[in-house]
């Protein structure tokens, strides 16, 4: 029952409960009905034998029956005998029944033969002018029953479809009361899909349990919603204050370089905190970026790119940058690839993912382009240190550093602006990685 919806076990309990309902309430009716129709059958058995002698006179020595004591009422028959002997006089009987059954006056009995069950009742009644005779009432206890019992078998080929109608009616019933939740449902997996925090439940008016769960919610909505706009604008304020006193330092750094009185002692000084200023200005610039994403300010151009030809610039670029450390870089790129994106997002994405590989490789970086069909995919590969696997749903965390030991020079922005690249983009990503063997980056998207 865990495993099952909240909806599921209400129809259930539902179905359970009013079925159960149902065959107790139906026991007792025909336990009832049963006594009652028995009940009946006595008395009306009774009576019949006791009105019977009104059909009965004796004129000019010749005793006479009328038409209504041959005829069969409510399955009762009757039939007259001699008082001390069991001649029959007139009457019918059931077919296959005693003619010399013994006389009982005045008890109703119950008697079984061959395969049928009857009621007999005996009764003398003096006849005006005539002697005493017997009258005997005959009444077939399964032809009384026969009514109870087709009811019995209507109610019991009905039961399974009142059942399912009950299950039926219970479904609806769960249904219309857990709409609220699913809503609050597909409203959370809205937010979850598009990060939009603005959207929210809305039930209306109701004061019912869900109800306030709901309008919590929505209040709770607000307040974190309100929390990451002031966080965002918080931070894209910070990064661009932070913007003009770093490229002060910069140019100030390289005036000062330019000078030629300096040591040498001095100068290393200075290239140390213009490095190091420099890692600061490209944070300050991936931070605002970001922010401007997550406020929808950064602006995408998308268009059709030859994604072939922007990996070997790119490639040609970053082979510059590392000639001085002792880095191999192998390229295996498939010609006349193209895809719909922003050119300047996807060589941001490029320098990031091929930077992140220079900072932890030992000796190697592979990067390939492939296409199939009408998929792409991008890959690029280190020899470094590889990434634990607790770690790998992390690396795209904002300023997460799985060991800042060995980080040489990262911020922890560079990954996080490559998801946000990826998902503007539909690309999907797949990370793999071996400690102490390497990590492999795999980008797909839609070729056009």
């Amino acid at each position: 029952m865990k495993n099952l919806s909240i909806k599921a076990r209400l129809v259930i309990v539902h179905t359970l409960m009013m079925s159960l309902v149902v065959i107790i309430v139906l026991g007792i009716l025909f336990s009832i009905s049963g006594n009652e129709i028995d009940a009946n059958v006595r008395t009306a058995l009774e009576n019949r034998v006791n009105e019977s002698y009104e059909n009965i006179a004796y004129r000019d020595g010749i005793l006479t029956f009328n038409n209504d004591f041959i005829e069969i009422q409510d399955g009762i028959y009757l039939s007259a005998y001699e008082l001390d002997s069991t001649e029959l006089l007139y009457g019918r009987l059931p077919y296959g029944f005693e003619y010399n059954l013994v006389f009982e006056e005045g008890n109703i009995r119950e008697i079984a033969i061959a395969d049928a069950t009857y009621y007999v009742y005996d009764m003398s009644v003096p006849i005006e002018g005539y002697h005493t005779i017997m009258i005997r009432g005959v009444v077939s206890i399964a032809d009384a029953q026969r009514e109870f019992r087709a009811t019995l078998r209507i109610t019991l080929i009905l039961l399974p479809i009142l059942i399912i109608l009950t299950a039926l009616v219970g479904y609806i019933i769960s249904k219309r009361a857990m709409r609220p939740v699913k809503r609050i449902t597909d409203t959370v997996k809205e937010i979850r899909s598009s990060h939009d925090l603005s959207k929210r439940v809305k039930l209306g008016k109701g004061n019912d349990e869900i109800y306030r769960l709901a309008h919590t919610f929505d209040d709770l909505l607000s307040d974190v919603d309100s929390a990451f706009k002031r966080e965002k604008q918080f931070t894209s304020d910070v990064a661009h204050e932070l913007r003009t006193p770093i490229t002060t330092v910069k140019i100030a750094i390289d005036d000062i370089l330019k000078r030629d009185d300096l040591d040498k002692e001095l100068k290393e000084e200075l290239m140390i905190i213009q490095k190091k200023n420099d890692m600061m200005a490209k944070m300050v610039s991936e931070l605002l970026a970001l922010s401007r994403a997550d406020q929808g300010r950064l602006e995408i151009k998308k268009e059709k790119i030859d994604l072939s030809d922007l990996t070997l610039m790119i490639l040609d670029s970053f082979k510059e940058m590392i000639k001085d450390d002792d880095i191999d870089l192998l390229a295996d790129i498939d010609p006349e690839i193209y895809i719909e994106a922003d050119e300047v997002l996807i060589m941001r994405l490029y320098n990031n993912v091929l930077e992140n590989a220079r900072k932890f490789t030992k000796s190697k970086i592979s990067v390939a382009l492939k296409s199939s069909d009408d998929k792409v995919s991008i890959s690029v590969s280190d020899d470094g240190i590889g990434i634990k696997d607790e770690d790998k749903e992390k690396i795209f965390d904002r300023f997460y550093q799985a060991d800042t030991s060995r980080n040489k020079e990262g911020s922890g922005l560079g990954l996080s602006m490559v998801k946000w690249i990826a998902e503007v983009h539909d690309m999907s990503i797949d990370v793999r990685s071996t400690l102490g063997e390497g990590t492999t980056f795999t980008f797909i998207t839609k070729r056009i």
